[in-house]
């Protein structure tokens, strides 16, 4: 069966899921990037790749940092954008999803950026806009959030070029994390020899071995060695009932400190997908510290936007 998000030609015409989606499109996304990285520092930040076309922003969910991250890509990208007051639109008087996205599309919609509280709508849409018209999934419930897999994967090769020689540990809230799935299918594919996932087991989905990932209850022994620590914060939102003693006994745990730290390599880098909760899944001297790259992912995040949007329309 065709990959939905793959055109007949094999190209990207919407990014829903990291899942599936061959290494070479995966590289494709990473080498188009590292392109427009260098945009930033110029006094014109513009390129006109999709000159004329008209991006919707519809954020069902509260975002900061993708909903900007995502308009400024757009921007860059010399397109048209904009953002639907989800809580003042029509949605809000009880207008279906699809019957919101005919009318945007009667606008010409050129392309959506999705992000929604149920799994799979953004794929439902994907099946319901016209040929021409693109979806790029900006987070959809406990599935998937694709554009911060490749984003943590544009960070990981930045600093350690190889991905076949490291192992890399996700720590946290992975049940609950849209985040860890994206990351755990992307790592794989790109050759990671060892992915890890640590926290307690309430928050451990079952069926990680399954995806080829080391799991470890045991903070200590599972941050043993690693070049990559991937933290996650408490989806308490996305919880139900009591997962955890509180807050305090979860960082006394899984919180990540400068001595925890020191059992991973001595120039491991340390991520987070944000927001952060200090104090809770990391200490302020790590979030700050030397080995963080937490504000750089912000950064290639825009880079890592623009080159999917650019591929999506342009396929």
């Amino acid at each position: 069966m065709r990959n939905p998000q793959l055109n007949s030609n094999g190209e990207l015409t919407h990014l829903l899921t990291v899942e599936g989606l061959p290494r070479a499109i995966l590289n494709q996304i990473l080498d188009t990037a590292e392109s427009f990285v260098p945009l930033a520092d110029r006094e014109i930040k513009k390129v006109p790749l999709l000159r004329g076309k008209s991006v919707f922003n519809l954020f069902f969910e509260n975002s900061t940092r993708t909903r900007t991250t995502f308009e400024i890509a757009a921007k860059r990208l010399s397109a048209d954008v904009y953002n639907l007051n989800i809580n003042a639109s029509s949605a809000s008087k009880g207008e279906s999803l699809l019957d919101t996205i005919n009318n945007l599309s009667a606008m010409q919609a050129d392309l959506f950026v999705v992000r929604h509280a149920s799994s799979g709508a953004p794929h439902l849409i994907a099946q319901h806009v016209a040929p021409h018209v693109h979806v790029i999934n900006a987070g959809d419930g406990r599935h998937a959030h694709p554009t911060q897999g490749l984003l943590d994967m544009y960070t990981i090769r930045h600093y350690k070029k190889d991905f076949t020689k490291l192992t890399v540990a996700i720590v946290g809230d992975i049940l609950h994390s849209r985040v860890a799935r994206s990351d755990i299918h992307a790592l794989t594919t790109l050759g990671v020899p060892e992915v890890r996932a640590i926290g307690p087991l309430t928050l451990l989905p079952s069926g990680l071995e399954q995806m080829g990932v080391r799991v470890f209850t045991d903070m200590a022994e599972g941050l043993k060695g690693v070049d990559v620590i991937i933290m996650l914060r408490l989806q308490n939102e996305r919880m139900r009932g009591a997962l955890l003693p509180s807050a305090q006994e979860y960082f006394k745990h899984y919180g990540l400190t400068q001595e925890k730290l020191a059992l991973a390599k001595p120039d491991a880098i340390v991520m987070h997908p944000g927001p952060m909760n200090r104090g809770v899944e990391i200490d302020s001297p790590v979030a700050d510290g030397k080995q963080a790259v937490i504000l750089n992912q912000v950064t290639f995040g825009i880079a890592v936007r623009m080159a999917v949007m650019s591929i999506v329309a342009g396929a």
